[in-house]
């Protein structure tokens, strides 16, 4: 189901702005093919409508020193709501989860990690993962190498149904 009706220059604008968020709207424009004006009332429309969430950059965690990413499995006593947003809310409050969702099946959370090494990552596993209320159990593993990470959606597959 879709929330919102977008043209094909709705579509347009969301895909040149997925891939250059640092764009200009005079060059943002004449990528979509229409004037500046219509474009950047288009694009307020798009964010004022929860579209467009937010922009950012993308930074290589490696070259950061984040040379630890790893997922951990998180399996719950309890599966009651509280108990759930309970643990979501101190996902939330870590900063080496970087991602957090809620699965169906024997697993309850995954959890996308990055650490500056391992002895953090462990730390965190131990003192705070598996120490946390709730929590029955936790397997982690460990990336050796990612072959893809997409930064935005595919939209095409949703825009061929527009």
């Amino acid at each position: 189901m879709r929330a919102a009706r977008l043209d094909h220059t709705d579509w347009r604008i969301l895909q040149v702005l997925q891939e250059d968020g640092r764009i200009t709207n005079i060059e943002l424009a004449r990528k979509v093919g229409i004037t500046a004006p219509p474009c950047l009332r288009r694009v307020r429309a798009l964010e004022e409508a929860g579209i467009i969430e937010r922009y950012m950059a993308v930074l290589d965690g490696r070259k950061l020193g984040f040379d630890v990413t790893a997922f951990a499995m998180v399996k719950l006593h309890s599966q009651a709501e509280a108990d759930l947003i309970a643990f979501e809310e101190r996902a939330l409050q870590s900063p080496i989860v970087q991602e957090c969702s809620m699965l169906s099946g024997e697993i309850d959370f995954l959890l996308r990690c990055v650490a500056p090494d391992l002895t953090r990552f462990q730390s965190f596993i131990i003192h705070d993962l598996t120490a946390a209320p709730n929590v029955e159990s936790v397997k982690t593993s460990l990336v050796i190498r990612t072959a893809k990470e997409a930064a935005g959606l595919p939209l095409a597959l949703a825009a061929e149904d527009a």
